[in-house]
């Protein structure tokens, strides 16, 4: 406690010996360095400073225990939230811009993130899920890009909580495997989630629940000269994938020119968003809007010819059909499929997938997940069911709720409830290595492992068969 208090206070120091150097008059003094230092005595920028040592102090700490790459992504978490802080006190002292120099203010952010997501490709390393958890969470501190209800992103206390959402699927891997091998990996991965939620949330929630306050009278961003082709020349077509995780560069959804935050985060740096590696479901992906093809996904497009996702079994899937039924089908190492316009009335069928993780962001009906290895599905919540079939060592997260899970031919299964799924009937047959993970109650949020039972004891008593789980004693 004490050495918290010093540490504030010599943070209070340093801001007031930066304030009386900003204004202090010398040679190739900037009239600029004055009003960066007063921005930075801010309360919304000492509660950032504050949130910062509070939380990203765990994470760092935890980090400096584990050392290695899970020290050097934790660094970069540590730049972006840097970045954050000066992208604030910028807003103090600049107008607000228009979508390009929106664009041009967020490329700081954007570069950063940019390196953590460079992380997670290539060769995969023992540390994968530290690498995607922090790279898909950093999109929560695109938040400072809100700019009305009309700029196509949610509001900021619901972008972070969405952002994290995103990110707590590779999290949670991190606390169920190093569970009981090593504390440090499960203080990182709790601290990373308590950076967000509560920490950066509440932060937004207390200050700028509406988004940055730009200045009235600041200075205005001007962006960068880009060399942009003529109109009527057609833009070059994208680079061809260089990993199996980030395999989907952004593509126009249709011959509509992009608006709002989408129009910002195209033109930002070499092409890619703040929010790179999502892919989303677009209109021309529906069937009923394709009179061409009958939704093959990506497969003529230039640059993606040797892509990973083609499967022998048939050409990839996701699409919306007749009959309001999403099918995924023969998805192979896409680790950013995403459906989020879908409603309570629509079904998912998730065929043939591989190697792939799949996010439901909405209510449906009903979750099929069929003949699939090595799949997770991450859902919000379920109206009838979520069956899993004849899949092998597939991963299953519930965000919200599910009255009934159905496992039924299945080797390997990990299954995520949340607090408000915890009452669902689950129903298992010819299935093995079945494991279901719940939230513990208490202040640590721990998961709670069970296994439940493949074996059972049929036994004759009263003129009917008695049937009971084998229980397995000792080491």
């Amino acid at each position: 406690m004490e050495e918290k208090l010093v540490q504030r206070l010599e943070s209070a120091v340093a801001r007031l010996e930066a304030l009386s150097v900003g204004f202090a008059p010398g040679p190739g003094g900037s009239p600029e360095s004055g009003g960066d230092a007063a921005a930075a005595l801010d309360p919304s920028i000492v509660a950032f400073e504050d949130m910062m040592a509070q939380f990203l102090g765990r994470v760092s700490s935890a980090a400096e225990k584990i050392g290695g790459q899970v020290l050097d992504v934790t660094k970069v978490l540590q730049e972006a939230f840097s970045v954050q802080k000066k992208l604030l006190i910028k807003v103090k002292q600049t107008q607000k811009p228009d979508m390009a120099g929106l664009a041009e203010f967020l490329k700081p952010l954007n570069e950063v993130i940019t390196k953590a997501i460079a992380m997670t490709e290539g060769r995969r390393s023992d540390f994968f899920n530290h690498f995607k958890a922090t790279a898909d969470s950093l999109t929560a501190l695109a938040w400072i890009a809100y700019t009305g209800k009309d700029c196509g992103m949610s509001m900021p206390i619901a972008h972070v909580e969405e952002s994290w959402q995103m990110a707590e699927f590779y999290n949670n891997k991190i606390l169920v495997g190093y569970k009981n091998k090593d504390p440090n990996h499960v203080e990182w991965a709790k601290s990373l989630k308590e950076l967000y939620i509560p920490g950066l949330r509440d932060y937004v929630k207390s200050h700028y629940p509406l988004g940055p306050v730009w200045s009235s009278t600041g200075k205005t961003i001007v962006p960068a000269q880009s060399k942009a082709p003529k109109p009527s020349v057609p833009a070059p077509p994208a680079p061809p994938p260089t990993s199996l995780f980030s395999s989907e560069s952004p593509q126009p959804s249709s011959s509509r020119p992009k608006e709002g935050m989408a129009a910002v985060f195209q033109e930002i740096g070499s092409g890619k968003p703040v929010t790179a590696g999502l892919r989303k479901v677009t209109d021309d992906m529906k069937t009923k809007n394709r009179a061409d093809r009958t939704g093959v996904v990506g497969t003529n497009e230039k640059g993606r010819v040797s892509s990973p996702s083609f499967s022998k079994a048939g050409p990839p899937k996701l699409e919306l059909q007749v009959g309001r039924k999403w099918v995924v089908e023969n998805q192979i190492g896409r680790k950013n499929l995403v459906i989020d316009d879908c409603d309570a009335k629509q079904s998912v069928y998730i065929f043939g997938c591989k190697d792939s993780v799949l996010q439901i962001q909405g209510k449906v009906n009903n979750i099929t997940v069929d003949k699939c290895t090595k799949m997770g599905v991450v859902f919000t919540d379920v109206v009838a069911a979520c069956e899993i079939v004849n899949c092998n060592g597939v991963e299953v997260q519930c965000q919200g709720s599910a009255p009934t899970i159905s496992i039924d031919n299945t080797a390997g299964c990990q299954l995520y409830l949340s607090k408000d799924s915890l009452e669902a009937s689950i129903t298992t047959a010819k299935s093995s290595e079945i494991n279901v993970l719940v939230p513990n109650a208490g202040p640590d949020s721990d998961w709670g492992e069970h296994a439940l039972p493949q074996q059972f004891v049929h036994a004759y008593k009263d003129g009917h068969f008695v049937t009971t789980p084998v229980s397995h004693s000792g080491g």
